[in-house]
């Protein structure tokens, strides 16, 4: 049965009333209960209507919302409601059936308008109450970036992170109150930028341009090795590339990097689908934090990271949709218990270079199938007299990729 909806959420700019539509002025005149924050509410002139204001927790004023569904409720949001916006919160909330939503120019279209962007073309992102670090993994030669500040010392932040990051040269424009009124600009580039505040409410336009010499860090698996920190314990790049294609990188999927070591294969998994999630499980204390920091240097703060030794640090995880074992592969028990918590369908990917590992992975391949690689990579290196060049073999890898039946 379809309930009416009783929920309304109306996306607000800058021009106040003045940009809604009738239906949607009529929506706000009607509403027996008013919700949004202070600046949205205070274009709503004195009514009968029960204002409520976002609360912290956010989760107190859904639950003040809820008790309202015999009412007639509009929330005014900024913009796009469902793009980084309170309609989103709402969505997970409500079911589509009890609520409408009547979008509104959102920030990201409107800076497109006014820089001659094509939004299709562009790559967006939030900065408002999310690490600084997200932005790492959005610079590439060439990009153009709107993204959403925090407050008005954002666009200072990012144009340090992106001295930092050898993107000196690229063009910046913050764009101030969009679609209303009193709105601002100020562009230069983030190597000639000062740290003068800028409004509060600002959009960041960000074209990247890249220093001779910065090493450009692409999205696809298989960066340097050099872009990670490391002891020694990394999967090379050209192995890190076929281990990734093995687990096959979906949205929305789960990954446990365990025995993570630098925490590349989880780093990577990350980096190729926004919307995917892992967890890096290392035993070393030291490498679990740099762990952390390849994470948060390479864009993906969102890894969580456990230190300690598997199978018994994996307990009570969120079953996994892939599950790479890279370290203590010969562990007992070890791929077994993976493979245990593996969901149906997901795929177990593990790589070994010594006798003992390659022979774990042979018995385990014999009892449960999938496919049995030898990796085997040479790498040039100039040589002298009749032999110009000289072929230096690395050890080979052993990788077992194997999926789950359904």
């Amino acid at each position: 049965m379809t309930t009416s909806p009783w929920l309304r959420v109306i996306g607000i700019g800058e021009d106040g009333l003045d940009g809604l539509s009738a239906r949607c002025r009529h929506y706000v005149e009607e509403a027996e209960v008013l919700v949004g924050g202070a600046r949205h509410l205070a274009f709503v002139p004195p009514s009968t209507a029960e204002r409520l204001t976002w609360s912290t927790p956010f989760s107190g004023t859904l639950d003040a919302i809820a008790s309202h569904k015999d009412k007639r409720v509009v929330v005014l949001a900024s913009g796009d409601p469902m793009e980084y916006g309170v309609g989103v919160a709402l969505a997970r909330r409500f079911s589509a059936d009890e609520m409408t939503v009547f979008p509104a120019a959102g920030a990201f279209s409107l800076a497109c308008a006014r820089l001659g962007w094509s939004r299709a073309e562009v790559e967006t992102l939030t900065l408002h109450g999310r690490p600084l670090a997200l932005l790492n993994a959005s610079l590439r030669p060439g990009a153009r970036l709107l993204i959403l500040s925090e407050d008005g010392a954002t666009p200072a932040a990012v144009a340090t992170a992106l001295r930092d990051k050898g993107y000196g040269p690229s063009r910046l424009v913050v764009l101030a109150r969009l679609g209303g009124p009193h709105e601002e600009r100020r562009d230069g580039t983030a190597e000639d930028w000062d740290d003068a505040p800028c409004h509060d409410l600002n959009t960041m336009a960000v074209e990247c341009r890249i220093e001779k010499g910065a090493l450009a860090l692409p999205r696809v698996p298989g960066l340097h090795d050099t872009a990670f920190l490391n002891d020694g314990q990394l999967t090379k790049q050209t192995v890190r590339s076929a281990t990734l294609a093995a687990l096959v990188p979906l949205p929305g999927a789960l990954l446990w990097d365990v025995g993570a070591g630098s925490g590349s294969i989880a780093i990577e998994w990350l980096r190729a689908e926004p919307t995917s999630q892992a967890v890096a499980v290392e035993r070393d204390p030291v490498r679990a934090g740099r762990v952390v920091e390849n994470a948060e240097a390479l864009g993906v703060p969102r890894l969580e990271v456990i230190t300690g030794e598997a199978p018994q640090a994996l307990a009570g995880l969120a079953p996994p949709d892939a599950v790479f074992v890279g370290g203590g592969v010969s562990g007992e028990g070890l791929l077994e218990a993976c493979w245990e918590a593996l969901a149906p369908g997901g795929r177990l990917v593990a790589n070994a270079v010594t006798e003992k590992g390659k022979d774990r992975l042979a018995a385990f391949f014999s009892a449960e199938g999938g496919r049995l690689t030898r990796i085997a990579v040479s790498h040039a290196e100039p040589g002298s007299g009749d032999t110009p060049l000289v072929w230096r073999d690395k050890h080979p890898v052993t990788q077992l990729a194997v999926e789950k039946p359904q």
